[in-house]
Order: structure tokens, then sequence, then C-alpha cells
């Protein structure tokens, strides 16, 4: 169990709480419930990333991401999306996210760092392509659940090929 002094209140986050938080975070994926999705993040610092798979861990402003996205760029992908007019995912891809070693890992600031381990299968065309790794989680607690600061997916892949692209829904 974590706990933090935030705000002056004490705040108590169990690891069940987490994972049943990603779970249904990856269902929303998984059933292409984007809208809801992108309502777990939080309106002012919500961001999204997926780094170059050379550089995991590189900073998002020195270095080429193949996702970096804030709010307003991930409101334009989900509508996007959502439009049935990205090529890259008309007809939908089919996706089912498997979430495993939750991590807490502690707080900074006012945002519970979280860490979890990640395979998502992605079939499309008859195609099964795996995305294996790790996210990491800044979340907020809010109202007895959480927003999304950052979400950051390391890809642990040495290349994309044979994937070609990373679909947005990893």
């Amino acid at each position: 169990m974590a706990t933090a002094t935030l705000n002056r209140e004490q705040v108590t986050v169990t690891r069940q709480e987490i994972e049943e938080w990603l779970y249904a975070e990856a269902e929303m994926l998984d059933t292409w419930n984007l809208n809801e999705w992108l309502a777990l993040f939080d309106e002012e610092r919500g961001s999204f990333y997926i780094p170059a798979t050379d550089a995991p861990y590189s900073d998002h402003n020195t270095a080429l991401f193949l996702i970096a996205d804030d709010m307003p760029k991930l409101k334009s992908r989900v509508a996007q999306l959502l439009s049935g007019v990205t090529w890259a995912e008309n007809p939908q891809s089919r996706t089912r996210h498997m979430i495993s070693n939750v991590r807490i890992k502690g707080w900074e600031d006012d945002m519970l760092i979280v860490k979890a381990n990640f395979v998502v299968y992605r079939m499309r065309f008859q195609n099964i392509d795996p995305y294996i790794g790790e996210y990491t989680y800044k979340l907020l607690p809010r109202n007895g659940s959480f927003k999304i600061a950052e979400r950051r997916a390391i890809l642990d892949l040495e290349a994309l090929r044979p994937h070609g692209k990373v679909s947005f829904i990893v």
C-alpha cells in the first residue's frame, strides 16, 4: 500500500485500486470507447508519449518520439480515429491489452507514479502484431479515482518491423 500526504490530507492508494483502474482503461481501448478513454486524462496536464525504440528513456522535449501528444493533439487524434476516415484504422483494429506487474513507485509532487508491464495484441487483416513494453503513468488522485497527467508507453521492440507502425491505441 502506498500512502502520501497531499494538500494536507492523507491519501491512501492500494495496488488493487490501481490495477482495477488500469484494467478499465484497457477495456476502453479494446472496445474503442476512445471518448471515455480521453476523459481519463487531466484537461490541463494530460499527455501521452511513445518514445523511439532506440531511445526509450529520452526526453520528449529533446528527442524524436513516435507519439508526443498533449491534450489538443489527443483530442484531434481521437476525433480522426472515430471519424472512420483514418486509413490506418479503417476498418478498426481489434486489440487485446494484457496488463501485469503493476507497481506503485511513489509520489512526484501531487502525482502518483505507477508502472506496469503490457502486451497489446493488435489484429488487423489476418495479421497479429504484439506490442510489448512498460507503461509509466503519472496519475492525479481525483474524486476517488485518477486522472492521467502523463501516460508513457515504452516499447521493448528493437524495431517496428514487421509491425510497420505503432497503433495509437497501444
